[in-house]
């Protein structure tokens, strides 16, 4: 593996996702229509499942919280996003028709691998989302989906991330499809949006002096808060835990409503709090809860959809993502704010491909 010309691979893996998220869409995309290449993932299969239970750890966890909230949008259909290692000992209840998806990006994942064994052994129909090709987990799930990213070698995950979210899409789509919850028109226009995602990603990282900017001015905060509502929590989950593992600043995020019932009171002057606001039905509210940290001295970063109108006076910065349905928008509000963890890292002068105290693959418990 080299860098090809970059500083870190971090950087060269980011520059990446686009291909890496054409190579896990543009071959399952095929007249309008989502096509899965493994037989385990049959319609018949699809159709009948009642509960979805989706397991991951991490960065597969918080695309796994964004797939939760676009298959039950897309597909009305029960589903749940659990922590691998919290899965194992809750004693989930697991019936023979539900279906669980895996996610991990090595494949190797211990708790993963220990929750997809036991939800196998209750009775439920197992598939894979994994990188790495003849993994464990991609050998014993029911069925697989491989996301043909390529290997990733910094420990901060980027374009494995990117390519899972990818995956759930599709896999959403083919729910929604194959149970009669969208119209083959409707499947058509999706698909059409997805595989006009590599480029809208492409367009994200070209905020990288947007972004480098910004991480000078707050590269020296001991702690950085990320807000949003529905997807954008799960995204702003993501960008948080980004910005931890390779700078080390205490990072936060909450539902934007949560904010009041107790962790306000955190926010002071120069507190740096990025805001996520790419639902539209919630742009109001999240104006709202942004206007409560500036009146407490907090400077706000807003990354919102293009056809947000609201009184943005309150931001220090706003970034607007293309326009792309927004079941998708996790998957270009994510990737300024990796820009921004991997500026403010390198600000920071820390090892950014293998920060302190974590593994590539986390193979034990």
């Amino acid at each position: 593996a080299e860098k090809g010309g970059y500083e870190h691979f971090m950087m060269k893996e980011m520059m990446e996702q686009p291909r890496a998220v054409a190579n896990t869409l543009h071959p399952r995309i095929k007249d309008g229509k989502v096509v899965f290449e493994d037989e385990g993932l049959t319609d018949e299969r699809m159709a009948k499942a009642k509960h979805i239970h989706i397991v991951g750890c991490g960065s597969a966890l918080h695309a796994g919280m964004v797939g939760r909230s676009v298959i039950e949008k897309l597909c009305r259909v029960r589903c749940t996003a659990s922590i691998a290692s919290e899965f194992r000992y809750e004693n989930p209840i697991i019936e023979p028709d539900d279906l669980c998806i895996v996610i991990s990006q090595s494949g190797e994942t211990a708790d993963t691998l220990a929750a997809m064994r036991q939800a196998k052994k209750a009775g439920a129909y197992t598939v894979a989302i994994v990188n790495v090709v003849s993994s464990t987990i991609a050998r014993e799930a029911d069925g697989v989906l491989y996301l043909w990213a390529g290997p990733e070698i910094a420990v901060a995950t980027t374009k494995a991330y990117s390519a899972q979210l990818a995956a759930l899409y599709l896999f959403a789509i083919k729910l929604a499809s194959v149970r009669g919850k969208i119209t083959a028109e409707q499947e058509k226009t999706y698909c059409d949006a997805l595989y006009q995602l590599p480029e809208q990603i492409d367009t994200m990282l070209g905020t990288k002096e947007k972004m480098q900017y910004i991480a000078t001015r707050y590269a020296n905060r001991s702690s950085i808060f990320f807000l949003g509502r529905g997807l954008d929590y799960a995204a702003a989950m993501e960008a948080s835990l980004k910005l931890k593992e390779i700078s080390y600043i205490h990072s936060e995020a909450y539902a934007a409503g949560e904010l009041k019932h107790g962790t306000i009171s955190l926010i002071e002057e120069g507190t740096l709090v990025v805001a996520l606001a790419t639902q539209p039905e919630l742009y109001e509210k999240t104006i709202s809860n942004i206007r409560e940290v500036v009146a407490r001295g907090a400077e706000v970063v807003l990354v919102t959809g293009e056809d947000f109108d609201g009184d943005a006076s309150y931001c220090s910065s706003v970034l607007r993502l293309p326009k792309l349905p927004h079941e998708f928008s996790a998957s270009l509000s994510i990737v300024p704010l990796q820009l921004l963890s991997y500026y403010i890292a390198v600000e920071r002068s820390c090892d950014v491909d293998k920060p302190r105290n974590l593994a590539k693959s986390v193979t034990v418990e």
